[in-house]
């Protein structure tokens, strides 16, 4: 693909195929999902440009984290103040790693994006228990814990122009104490916030492909809405079907690092 001007109708249908295969896995398997979404619009959509790949993505992730957000809001699971003293703080960090992404070469923060999936995956890898207070409530202690955790998790997700729930779930049960349940519904106000700052910041700089970003949003939402019945389907095989996703976005970086 020459420029983001010339994107075919061939280019878009994969694009929202990429999208559909994106929100099929985010809903079966949780976070970690979107991380494919950058390496899908290079290498199979044809965006030439690495940052415009990554701040489209990012701004379809951000899509995805609220859709997200609204169901779990709605079961009640979202504890709202930590969220958001958290997607606050880390907001800054969000601008910050997108600025100095836009100034590295592409093929080196490709290179240092394909890191990034391995940790995401190796992060998918360990077993994580649903211990903690499922009451826990803001204090100040909590907010100096919450602060520093919130920025790097923000600078991650900006630099690498993705969701950064890798990060910010155990951040948020490390600072607060409360269960991965609500950890993980929690994180997607900072996914969200993290997703539209750094896509914000593409946009600014003319390095966003909007017609992608019609066709990843479309694309997520059609993937979701098959996910949900086979979610449930598949809850009982839900760890092994983590486990082999993992292995997958491991073999792509891998494949990234050696091309």
């Amino acid at each position: 693909m020459a420029g983001v001007a010339e994107i075919g109708m061939q280019a878009l249908l994969l694009a929202a195929l990429g999208g559909a295969l994106v929100g099929l896995l985010l809903t079966l398997f949780g976070g970690g999902g979107s991380v494919l979404a950058t390496p899908w619009l290079i290498y199979v959509v044809g965006v030439a440009d690495t940052h415009v790949a990554i701040g489209t993505s990012a701004a379809a992730v951000a899509v995805n984290a609220l859709g997200g957000l609204f169901g779990q809001a709605r079961a009640g699971q979202v504890k709202w103040p930590c969220a958001i003293a958290f997607g606050v703080s880390g907001l800054a960090g969000s601008l910050l790693g997108a600025a100095l992404a836009q100034s590295v070469d592409g093929k080196a923060l490709l290179f240092w994006f394909a890191w990034a999936m391995i940790a995401i995956a190796v992060s998918m890898l360990i077993p994580r228990k649903d211990e903690g207070d499922p009451t826990v409530r803001l204090n100040p202690p909590m907010v100096l814990k919450l602060v520093p955790v919130g920025l790097a998790a923000g600078f991650a997700a900006g630099f690498f122009g993705i969701g950064g729930g890798f990060l910010i779930v155990p951040g948020l049960m490390a600072s607060t104490g409360m269960t991965l349940v609500n950890a993980g519904a929690s994180s997607l106000v900072s996914v969200a916030l993290f997703g539209g700052a750094t896509s914000a910041s593409y946009l600014a700089a003319g390095q966003f492909a909007w017609p992608v970003f019609g066709a990843l949003v479309a694309g997520g939402g059609a993937g979701t809405l098959v996910a949900l019945p086979l979610a449930r389907r598949l809850a009982s095989r839900a760890a092994l079907g983590r486990r082999i996703f993992a292995l997958m976005v491991i073999g792509v970086a891998v494949m990234i690092l050696l091309g």
